[in-house]
């Protein structure tokens, strides 16, 4: 397990890249459902005015 976690001297290296890629990943999604709650929303509210 160790010799997994050293990564063969390179973990310096492999493990704050998995890092900031998994940290890219959940911010693009959370951005991505953020903006997409505010478009839901303003369609809805556009719909609603629209048909009164």
């Amino acid at each position: 397990m160790t010799e997994f976690l050293s990564m063969g001297g390179y973990a310096v290296y492999v493990w704050p890249s998995f890092a900031l890629t998994a940290l890219v990943t959940l911010a693009n999604l959370y951005f991505a459902l953020h903006r997409r709650k505010k478009v839901v929303a303003r369609l809805q509210r556009e719909a609603s005015q629209s048909a009164t």
